[in-house]
């Protein structure tokens, strides 16, 4: 049997950063010392985004209900923001319509909750052949079952599990690269 690798590469100029529903009323389910480590880990990302030119596109489930993006993150992530009631993010045309006119191969994955919109969002974009990394240290459940069952499951369908520092460093491939120094900054800073 032979592993794709091309699914496991990472490129700044074919990968677009997803940050599902990290919106008020939700962060307040989850166990606080795992949401805010989650939190820190996408803003570090987001802003590694910046750096390297990778675009990000932000879902707000009902957010009439559940709140806008925390206020932490929701500067960092206004450039594209669609609005679902779907939990699968491709249930949602705006979000695919946002992904396509982008025209990039690659999604990175971050937000919540793991076993609902982003397991359901990874199937959706598998199915729509994008390579999918899903970022095990920028998502998270209310509860660490729930976490482990989506990260497995994500896993088993084909998405590539990684860490936020592996994308960061996979983007840059090498020492050289003009925003090593900054984006080696916020990963010290996040610690």
């Amino acid at each position: 049997m032979s592993i794709d690798m091309d699914k496991f590469k990472l490129d700044a100029e074919k990968a677009v950063l997803v940050v599902i529903d990290i919106q008020e009323r939700l962060v307040t389910a989850m166990p606080q010392d795992v949401y805010l480590r989650m939190r820190d880990t996408v803003g570090m990302l987001v802003s590694g985004a910046g750096l390297l030119g990778i675009p990000v596109v932000t879902t707000e489930q009902y957010p009439q209900g559940i709140g806008h993006t925390v206020p932490e993150l929701a500067e960092a992530c206004q450039g594209t923001v669609v609005e679902k009631v779907s939990f699968g993010c491709c249930g949602e045309p705006a979000f695919v319509a946002a992904l396509k006119k982008l025209g990039r191969s690659q999604v990175i994955l971050t937000g919540m909750e793991t076993h609902v919109c982003v397991y359901q969002t990874v199937l959706g974009l598998l199915e729509d052949g994008y390579h999918v990394h899903l970022v095990r240290d920028a998502i998270c459940s209310r509860n660490k079952t729930d976490f482990l069952v989506g990260v497995d499951n994500a896993a088993l369908a084909g998405a590539v599990i990684t860490t936020a520092e592996t994308i960061l460093f996979q983007m840059m491939q090498k020492s050289t690269h003009a925003q090593f120094r900054a984006v080696s900054k916020l990963i010290k800073v996040r610690g």
